[in-house]
């Protein structure tokens, strides 16, 4: 299987700008390190992939990486035969990066095709450095733990055409900048040349570092040096160390071992200490196939590896997804059981009492009236002519008192949503942390005038629906010989009682007494079905205009969650990952 150039391009592409869009704003579990990853993984594309990609025969990176102390400088100072990197005491030692190249290489390493986010520094004559400007700045952490910014470019007639050597810091810097640079360069190799000591070849760092190049296939050379000169010594360290190779899996192409050997005046190794490895590296340059087998050896698994991570970091924006959903829920849980009590109390018959039902009772009459309507069906329409007429400021009383009971419900039972939406965000961090900064759970100081207006609203739609009803000129003049106002009160008090209409006759409980009375009082002007139609209109505007009021104290909540942008890229990483694992076993073809 093989891939055409402009198809991988496009998938590496797609990749980048889909890790580039992607939010994890939440601080659920492993979002911390998820985002770390996207980083690790745009800076892995930016700095090998894209560019291995697309010029597989530019020259080979060889990364020198290795733990503080285990004299990388000193060796690749040795395979050059010049001193180009200095070594210190003070750690952190290597601050800024030396890549060494052939100088007919120049091109490949002056602009932006690797390693984009370092800017290039040209470095002197060897043997000349400016202290200024040394590839190992031996200082104090006064420099803090930032990492550095560019990468020194040496060209030396001692690199071998076709191969680069660059001088990593510590991976065990005591710099957490340096030891970011360290592991951003290593992920930008073509081949790991790994150095280790005699004393310190089993430290746990270095394995750390060894698992990812397994991991991401990465073809690792291995170097222990400062073995002590002692018959047998090399030979049961190899041993040793090989053994711990195989039994963490991890493939090694060559293990080099180099002796403690005492420097003279020179700060440089005898040639003959580092001349297998120099032999090894000249070897490598001048096979080509060799060469482009590597390349494509590390790309692929570099490919791969960047397919897990998109899997990875897909899995955890659905996290992020799922706890948005999460906390949606538990606010709009909250407020539904808000609209839920609303409901009960506007349909149970609960604000039919105290002050509404005396204002009732002003507009019909005495407690008499409700004795004699059950006896008095068939002259219902007579008696409450003669009792009603002119009777409209009762009415009006009446329909005061229905809104304002009605408005202490809403306030309340919002207050309660609000607090228990609050209380349920602050109970887990990314809730919290959405709310920080904001009282959620505290009404506005407007919000019972906004609840006063949209009930009167709605009482001017009842008003209006019965006008509308009342529209032909009988019924018309019944409306108008009792008022408008009473008949409208009369269907409030209807819609008031119960989502199901009052069976004739009188309830136990003077709510309900109270709404038989102005059920009869409709039916005997409207008639039965009129007045059903007419309640469920005017309880379904009721319950939108309720509805509105709770949602708009949801608001707050699912706005914030709303404002989360980004978090919805989980599934084309689930499709960059497919797309990855094809190229990457399109190029291990190739190799």
């Amino acid at each position: 299987m093989t891939t055409s150039p402009t198809a991988s391009t496009a998938v590496l592409a797609d990749f980048a700008e889909h890790l580039r869009e992607l939010r994890l704003p939440l601080p659920v579990a492993g979002a911390e390190q998820a985002r770390a990853d996207v980083d690790a993984a745009l800076a892995q594309l930016e700095d090998h992939v894209a560019p291995r990609l697309a010029s597989l025969d530019a020259p080979l990176l060889v990364v020198v990486g290795g733990s503080t102390g285990a004299g990388k400088s000193t060796l690749v100072n040795a395979l050059v035969g010049e001193v180009v990197s200095r070594s210190g005491a003070i750690r952190p030692t290597t601050r800024r990066p030396v890549l060494l190249h052939h100088p007919e290489d120049e091109a490949w390493f002056t602009g932006t095709r690797i390693l984009p986010g370092l800017a290039r520094v040209r470095g002197g004559d060897a043997g000349a450095l400016p202290e200024g400007d040394l590839a190992d700045v031996s200082g104090p952490a006064a420099e803090g733990d930032a990492a550095a910014t560019s990468l020194e470019l040496r060209a030396q007639d001692g690199i071998p055409r076709g191969l680069a050597l660059l001088d990593a810091p510590d991976i065990d810097s005591v710099a957490t900048g340096n030891r970011e640079l360290a592991r951003q360069l290593l992920r930008a190799a073509d081949l790991w040349l790994f150095v280790t000591t005699a004393n310190r070849y089993a430290d746990a760092v270095p394995w750390e570092v060894l698992r990812t190049a397994a991991r991401r296939e990465v073809t690792v050379d291995v170097v222990m040096n400062r073995i002590p000169d002692r018959p047998g010594v090399a030979e049961e360290l190899g041993a040793d160390l090989r053994a711990m190779l195989e039994a963490e899996g991890i493939e090694v192409q060559r293990l080099l071992l180099v002796p403690e050997t005492e420097m003279g005046e020179e700060p440089l190794l005898p040639a003959a200490v580092v001349a297998e490895l120099r032999g090894h590296l000249a070897s490598l340059a001048a096979d080509g196939e060799s060469r482009a087998r590597i390349a494509r050896r590390t790309l692929a698994g570099a490919v791969a590896d960047l397919a897990g991570s998109a899997r990875t970091v897909a899995e955890h924006g659905l996290a992020q997804q799922t706890e948005v959903a999460r906390l949606r829920g538990e606010a709009e849980d909250a407020f539904a059981e808000a609209r839920s009590r609303i409901e009960a109390a506007v349909g149970d018959g609960t604000l039919l009492r105290g002050e509404v039902l005396a204002r009732w009772q002003d507009v019909v009459g005495t407690g008499d009236f409700f004795r004699g309507v059950e006896s008095m069906i068939s002259r219902l329409r007579d008696r409450i002519g003669m009792v009603l007429t002119g009777r409209t400021a009762p009415a009006v009383a009446a329909e005061q008192a229905l809104g304002t009971g009605l408005v202490q419900v809403v306030v309340d039972e919002s207050a309660r949503g609000a607090e228990r939406a609050d209380g349920a965000w602050r109970a887990s961090p990314a809730g919290k942390a959405l709310a920080e900064g904001a009282d959620l759970s505290r009404l506005p100081e407007d919000f019972p005038e906004q609840a006063a207006a949209s009930i009167r609203a709605w009482q001017g739609d009842v008003l209006e629906i019965v006008r509308t009803e009342g529209a032909d000129r009988r019924t018309r003049a019944r409306v108008l010989s009792l008022g408008v106002n009473v008949v409208g009160v009369a269907l409030m008090i209807v819609v008031f009682a119960s989502t199901a209409f009052i069976p004739t006759g009188l309830e136990v409980g003077v709510g309900a007494g109270t709404a038989v009375v102005g059920q009869k009082l409709l039916e005997t002007i409207f008639g039965d079905e009129a007045v059903r139609r007419m309640a469920r209109i005017a309880r379904e505007q009721l319950t939108a205009r309720l509805d509105a009021l709770v949602d708009s104290r949801l608001e707050p909540f699912t706005a914030r969650l709303d404002a989360l942008e980004g978090i919805e890229g989980a599934a084309a990483l689930g499709a960059d990952a497919e797309a990855l694992e094809r190229l990457a076993a399109g190029i291990r073809e190739q190799a």
